[in-house]
């Protein structure tokens, strides 16, 4: 992962936010059998309702985090804080698909409550705006 020359809150609540998912237990994934006939059929869907709710959120998150971290590049450049040639290399697609996917799987490992997966239910159906999303996404740590 590329990260941006600037380090802006969006920035700083994306990396928060990656860190807290990145703290949780890490899953092991159940591996089917080979039918023989060259295709392994599709392993059952074992997951616990709690984690297919926050498996899903953080799957609708992940590029909505992606684009905040991309309109605070702008906005980086836009105030001559990066050259046009970082912020192409920093926000290039490939470098955007695989901030999403890093942040998807850091997501999807973490232990999160019943509180915390709600929380990223709502922040990611009702906050369409980087800062109120972000803002939102900080009551994951609240008790």
């Amino acid at each position: 992962m590329t990260p941006l020359p600037r380090v802006s809150s969006t920035m700083k609540h994306f990396g928060f936010i990656v860190l807290l998912a990145a703290c949780g237990p890490k899953h092991t994934d159940t591996v089917g059998n080979s039918t023989g006939s060259g295709e392994t059929p599709a392993a059952p869907d074992n997951r616990k309702p709690i984690e297919k709710r926050r498996d899903a959120a953080c799957e609708t998150l992940g590029p909505k985090i992606t684009a905040c971290a991309v309109e605070d590049a702008k906005a980086a450049l836009a105030e001559g804080k990066v050259s046009k040639e970082q912020f192409d290399k920093d926000t290039a697609s490939g470098v955007q698909k695989k901030n999403t996917e890093e942040f998807i799987d850091a997501c999807r490992k973490s232990d999160y409550s019943s509180r915390q997966v709600r929380v990223l239910e709502v922040c990611q159906k009702e906050e369409t705006e980087c800062g109120p999303l972000l803002s939102c996404l900080d009551n994951l740590n609240k008790k």
